[in-house]
């Protein structure tokens, strides 16, 4: 009785063990079927989905909670001074450039003209943020300040975009190589690949923009305008530069009216077949005429009184 009982237990087991088999055979040769064609039909698609992805950056760039722990603005700031002496603000303003350590954007200096006397000059430079005000401050004591302006832009919420979208398509890069490692035909190869060079384009440009307003909120710019407190006269020239002026104003003058003269010449040679033709007719014209004129005829009263 024990081992008929036993013998059906054991023959379900049996059969139960056969049929998990069966079934995990089929499931392996399935899933091996599908990790096959995963290649072809993610290359396929991986260009439908890419518009779909970079659309929903900006999407996704909004809804990304980044914070901030203090604005990102960028500041510029424009002071002008009134000077003693234009030439040594420049330099002292020179020092104060490497003492803060920044940068110096541009110099431009004006001399005096009739309309505007004084000597004017315009300097461009760039500090760091943290050093805007001790650089102001500075500056405003080489001189009479007339003038202090100072901007700023919070750029914080595009500074969040770009990095939002930056991450996005990085992230895409990395799907698009992955479908390329594993894409089968060359069409497909060929498809990825284009579509992962635009995205690496599209990262490149982003990642420049990031930068370069990083670059300007680390960095503000000042725009110094030194005018100088007296107008500059130019001292009278010597005697002997005055002659010397002179004769070098005449020998030029006479060069000048010689080269003219002998350029009138050229001139004149070149076009005289013409000239000689013109007085050839002239010439002719005035012997028809006197040659077929009527003869005046003498009158008796002109007889008599002769």
């Amino acid at each position: 009785m024990y081992a008929l009982t036993k013998l059906p237990r054991t023959s379900a087991l049996f059969v139960s063990a056969l049929l998990g088999g069966m079934i995990f055979t089929s499931c392996a040769s399935s899933d091996r079927s599908t990790n096959q064609s995963a290649p072809q039909v993610a290359a396929n698609g991986a260009v439908n989905q890419l518009s779909t992805r970079e659309n929903s950056i900006s999407q996704k760039a909004e809804v990304s909670p980044i914070n901030r722990s203090r604005p990102q603005l960028i500041k510029k700031a424009a002071i002008s001074l009134t000077v003693n002496s234009v030439d040594k603000t420049v330099d002292a303003v020179s020092q104060i450039i490497n003492q803060q350590q920044g940068d110096l954007i541009g110099l431009k200096q004006q001399q005096p003209k009739s309309d505007n006397p004084r000597y004017t000059a315009t300097i461009q430079l760039r500090i760091p943020e943290n050093r805007l005000e001790p650089t102001l401050e500075q500056l405003a004591k080489l001189g009479t300040v007339e003038s202090r302006n100072i901007t700023a832009e919070d750029v914080g919420d595009r500074l969040v975009n770009f990095q939002a979208r930056l991450t996005n398509l990085q992230k895409t890069e990395a799907n698009l190589q992955k479908i390329m490692d594993r894409a089968g035909s060359v069409r497909d190869v060929l498809s990825v690949s284009q579509e992962l060079s635009n995205v690496r384009q599209t990262i490149e440009q982003i990642d420049a923009q990031l930068k370069n307003l990083k670059n300007q909120v680390a960095y503000s710019t000042i725009t110094l305008n030194l005018e100088a407190a007296v107008s500059s006269t130019s001292p009278q020239p010597a005697f002997g530069l005055q002659v010397q002026e002179t004769w070098n104003n005449s020998t030029h003058s006479l060069s000048a009216f010689s080269v003219g003269l002998l350029k009138l010449g050229i001139w004149l040679i070149v076009y005289s077949p013409y000239l000689l033709i013109f007085a050839a007719l002239i010439y002719g014209f005035n012997r028809w005429r006197q040659t077929h004129s009527p003869r005046l005829t003498q009158t008796p009263e002109s007889t008599r009184s002769e």
